[in-house]
């Protein structure tokens, strides 16, 4: 019998966005981690030693995770729900995270202080990327990573975070809003905007669930309570590679300071 979970009940309060992004992130989580993998072994993450920054956390399934591949990670959200969901599950498992409640636009952190930025579910909802990339290459270290992850502005992409995601009852895990057709970017506008503030954009990779189907039952399980989000990534299991029709990743390095 499956673990009990409340239903995600979607009424534009903070709690309920906090429930949306975390089944989003604990779906993406095993994907995210292992691109970083990839990214640290190919490109480095020099600069500020091991220091990690998370920008987005939620509720801190990445951060836990760069926490226990040896990084020192900070981790940041405007959300005070979320920031306080997370700093308790860092502390009940003993995990060195550091959490901040702030706007990705501003970040209390000094220039050039981490090795690897990562910028997660936080792109494609603000409407000030450039403010976003701005920040997150004014704190990047001279040989640091910035990693992101975001949604491509294609007919399927809105299909499932315009429609699935945020206005079919069956589906809904975020609040009315959330995102909209403008904030979601090609892979080519996003590295003509990393460009603009002297990162060179280095890879971009799609990701998808191996199985469409899988994720849509999933969603709609978490969404009536009958699984858990712990339960969620085995259920979906995303894959990296192929073009980035909905999902993709990507890295850049620094060019000019």
């Amino acid at each position: 019998m499956a673990a009990s979970a409340p239903r995600i009940e979607l009424d534009g309060r903070d709690p309920a966005a906090v429930d949306g992004r975390q089944l989003r992130a604990v779906a993406f989580q095993d994907v995210r981690l292992a691109y970083v993998r990839e990214v640290v072994r190919d490109a480095g993450s020099a600069g500020a030693g091991n220091a990690a920054l998370v920008v987005g956390n939620g509720r801190g399934p990445l951060a836990g995770s760069l926490a226990g591949l040896g990084f020192a990670v900070t981790a940041a959200d405007p959300s005070a729900v979320a920031t306080e969901m997370a700093r308790t599950e860092s502390a009940a498992r003993g995990l060195p995270v550091e959490h901040v409640v702030a706007d990705a636009q501003k970040l209390p952190v000094g220039d050039g202080a981490f090795g690897l930025v990562y910028v997660a579910d936080t792109l494609e909802t603000s409407a000030d990327l450039d403010g976003v990339v701005r920040e997150a290459a004014r704190v990047l270290a001279p040989d640091g990573v910035l990693v992101y992850d975001t949604v491509n502005r294609t007919w399927l992409a809105k299909a499932i975070y315009l429609g699935a995601f945020q206005r079919f009852p069956g589906t809904r895990i975020m609040p009315p809003g959330r995102y909209a057709a403008e904030r979601l970017r090609t892979p080519g506008e996003m590295a003509g905007v990393l460009a603009r503030h002297g990162l060179a954009n280095e890879d971009t990779r799609g990701f998808k669930p191996r199985n469409p189907l899988h994720l849509v039952r999933a969603t709609r399980k978490r969404r009536q309570g009958k699984i858990t989000d712990e339960q969620i990534p085995p259920l979906v299991d995303f894959v990296l590679g192929g073009e980035p029709l909905v999902t993709y990743l990507g890295y850049a390095r620094r060019t000019a300071r």
